[in-house]
């Protein structure tokens, strides 16, 4: 799965004049920089949420931070120019999900976009499912779905998988922080889940189904939560078509990516060494000696993230904002 995924497919509205038919000009592109957190419709790929969100604002550059499947909702964040350099914060945070299991049948996808490989009679009862979460929380082993975009020898499965060739996953080790039941009304059990990077919903739904005897696949799917931002964040589709000024209203500061880890202000000339890319020693009783990722502003402005190694902050990515 790419880090940033930027969208080609810009659509140019057709202007039909008297005589023939011609294009309206492309709007000329501009310099944006922040987060638009989008609530990503059902039915809407995360490419083509990217494009629209680009489209809002004429921006030069954008990029999505993790993969909403098209089939998903909820929270897809995407960042718009120097943005694009703090994506691996967002990337790395933790999830949260709400998510519907529908008992009595396994897919080859395991949601409702898959063909029936398997079916059961048997329906759980909410007490038996209780009683297996503790299995599904802290650091377990899963086997990632065959239509996911993990990669073999180059290829990513979901490519070899719709090619009918064997797609064999190994387990890996993902970490879920929670697993509650929400409702559950026999044939369906709604969940919420908070887990971290590379958990699989879907893996989730069918090993549940698998370990209580009775199968079962995802029906309905909505992200809640990714790294700092959360649902009181996100803007709809409609929201930045509606003008430029509600896209405006809508838009978060490229910091807003940062804010799970430390501040650290600092004066105006050692913004200046960290712009071109020099270590800066942090003055004060109070500054750290090491640390581990944080980032830096002088008079409000996001100007460095780095690392503190013996008193200095090292800066990884400089900002042109």
């Amino acid at each position: 799965m790419s880090d940033i995924t930027t969208s080609e497919d810009e659509v140019v509205q057709d202007q039909v004049q008297d005589q023939g038919r011609s294009f309206a000009p492309r709007p000329k592109k501009r310099d944006v920089h922040g987060w638009i957190v989008l609530d990503k419709p059902v039915g809407m790929t995360s490419t083509h949420a990217v494009s629209v969100v680009k489209r809002a604002f004429s921006a030069k550059k954008a990029g999505h931070a993790g993969t909403l499947d098209p089939l998903a909702s909820g929270l897809l964040p995407i960042a718009l120019g120097e943005a694009t350099k703090t994506v691996p914060f967002v990337m790395d945070g933790r999830k949260a999900y709400q998510f519907t299991v529908a008992w009595g049948t396994q897919t080859d996808t395991d949601d409702t976009e898959g063909k029936v490989i398997a079916t059961s009679e048997a329906r759980p009862q909410e007490a038996a499912i209780t009683a297996l979460l503790p299995r599904f929380t802290g650091t377990i082993s899963q086997v990632p779905p065959k239509f996911s975009a993990i990669k073999i020898a180059g290829e990513r499965a979901y490519d070899l998988a719709r090619e009918g060739s064997e797609v064999t996953l190994q387990a890996r080790p993902v970490e879920i922080d929670a697993l509650r039941i929400v409702s559950h009304d026999g044939a369906t059990t709604t969940f919420e889940a908070e887990c971290g990077k590379g958990t699989y919903v879907r893996a989730i739904a069918r090993d549940l189904g698998v370990q209580l005897g009775c199968l079962g696949h995802v029906a309905h799917l909505r992200r809640t939560r990714v790294g700092p931002f959360s649902i009181a964040d996100a803007a709809s589709v409609e929201t930045l078509r509606e003008s430029p000024e509600a896209a405006a209203a809508a838009l978060l500061p490229v910091k807003a990516a940062l804010s799970l880890i430390p501040e650290i202000a600092i004066h105006r000339d050692a913004a200046l060494r960290l712009k071109r890319g020099q270590s800066v020693l942090l003055r004060g009783r109070d500054a750290p000696v090491e640390a581990g990722a944080v980032y830096t502003t002088s008079g409000g402005t996001l100007i460095a993230t780095g690392s503190i190694e013996n008193g200095e902050f090292v800066p990884h990515r400089v900002f042109n904002l």
